[in-house]
């Protein structure tokens, strides 16, 4: 198996690469991606604004010397950040809309004009800060939609657990969901799960399977063959039996995974990562080489593009 990782770590990104016909994908961090073949702009969950809270994996950075979010505190996109890295977008892909996956996306959408693709929490959410019913397309899973150039399809998903259940079999509650005509400001609560997919994107020749979190419903995977996938690598999926071989075998071993939603996520891009997530991310790799030794992992860097033919 060939293992890339990055500077401390490595980046494979290749600018010759770019001048062909390939897709681009640079991880923006949490489990957001910019996707694109040189003609559409997919965005998947950005966070840039990466708030200084007590997230479940890591405490703030104490060189962080942003104020400290708590339960309490109204939160705002930091809009300074997203100008800096986002020029265009075609669509948004929102897999929930928890803060770290959904904040940002508001002011992206209305920035950009792009559509916006999510859950009825989603949909909530986008409209409560203006978002034009016209941008936003609300799904539910299953649907196949035959976009500008590109398709995807809606995938059910599941969110991670923080905690193993002491009873597996027991159903699930139903996620609590963003509220219509909520009006802002909001608090960090307020970005509640509002249910969970994934999404299967078809852009450029490629299939890539997208996860925004450290769970799956593997009877909504079977069949599904993707070139690349886009996979939840934080310690909560500990807490999903055989979560890694499962994963692989379902997809029929993926040529490429990338782990997302790995990172320290509360401290800005510059502050850089912290050994004890890089050793996690690592550990989540060797997971992947030991179930599926043909698939190439790819580590991003926070970004930097990575191509791929």
């Amino acid at each position: 198996m060939k293992l890339f990782v990055l500077p401390a770590l490595l980046t494979i990104s290749s600018p010759a690469l770019a001048q062909r016909d390939s897709v681009r994908l640079t991880y923006l961090g949490t489990a957001g991606w910019e996707i694109t073949d040189g003609k559409t702009v997919v965005i998947v969950d950005p966070y840039f604004s990466r708030l200084k809270d007590n997230t479940p994996n890591d405490r703030p950075a104490p060189e962080d010397t942003r104020p400290q979010i708590n339960q309490g505190t109204l939160i705002v996109p930091d809009t300074a950040v997203i100008n800096a890295h986002v020029r265009r977008a075609d669509y948004i892909l929102i897999t929930h809309t928890h803060p770290d996956h959904a904040l940002d996306m508001p002011y992206i959408a209305r920035k950009t004009g792009a559509m916006v693709i999510g859950t009825a929490s989603t949909g909530n959410l986008a409209r409560a800060f203006g978002v034009p019913d016209a941008q936003i397309r609300v799904v539910s899973g299953h649907e196949d939609l035959k976009l500008n150039g590109i398709s995807v399809l809606v995938v059910p998903s599941l969110h991670g657990m923080f905690r193993k259940p002491a009873d597996p079999s027991a159903p699930r509650p139903p996620p609590p969901v963003f509220p219509a005509g909520a009006r802002p400001p909001f608090t960090i609560n307020a970005y509640v799960e509002g249910g969970t997919l994934a999404y299967l994107l078809r852009i450029g020749g490629h299939q890539i399977l997208i996860f925004g979190s450290m769970n799956y419903i593997e009877s909504e995977l079977t069949g599904l063959r993707p070139d690349i996938a886009l996979i939840g690598a934080m310690p909560e999926r500990a807490n999903i039996d055989d979560y890694t071989p499962r994963l692989m075998r379902v997809l029929g071993n993926p040529p490429v995974v990338l782990p997302t939603h790995w990172d320290r996520f509360n401290t800005p891009f510059e502050l850089g990562q912290p050994q004890i997530a890089i050793d996690r991310v690592h550990a989540f790799m060797d997971e992947v080489k030991a179930a599926s030794p043909n698939t190439t992992v790819v580590l991003g860097e926070h970004l930097k593009p990575v191509w791929f033919k």
